[in-house]
């Protein structure tokens, strides 16, 4: 503990906001995909997009848990700087490995929605290569 400094925490801020930057791309691309599939819906009311609209919803739900926990982590790292810098060193250390273990949580549905992203377009090239 004695390396542990106020620059420490410091480290995770850059990439902690291009983490939140990614993931806001990410939730602004889905809601012009899911935009465009309801708009398609109503011209159509085909029930395939329904389905897709269903598997946008749950990345967009992993999407915010992402951004939940990555800004929760960089809250912590925040306050673990306030509390290195009040002398409170113990409280520093402890509050910046929650923020390294919010940021993990935060990594592994990043993983987890990558999945499910590559899920769903794996399904939509089968169903294109069928219609050959």
């Amino acid at each position: 503990m004695e390396n542990f400094t106020l620059t420490t925490p410091s480290l995770l801020f850059p990439a902690v906001s291009l983490l939140l930057l990614a993931y806001t791309n990410r939730f602004l691309t889905l809601a012009t995909i899911i935009r465009n599939l309801n708009d398609r819906f109503h011209e159509s009311e085909d029930k395939n997009l329904l389905a897709q609209i269903d598997n946008l919803r749950y990345r967009v739900y992993l999407i915010r848990n992402m951004q939940i926990f990555g800004v929760s982590s960089l809250l912590l790292c925040v306050v673990s700087m306030f509390a290195l810098f009040a002398g409170w060193q113990s409280g520093g250390v402890w509050s910046f490995g929650a923020a390294l273990l919010l940021m993990m949580i935060s990594l592994a549905i990043s993983l987890r929605e990558l999945m499910v992203s590559v899920g769903a377009l794996d399904l939509l090239l089968t169903t294109l290569e069928s219609h050959e």
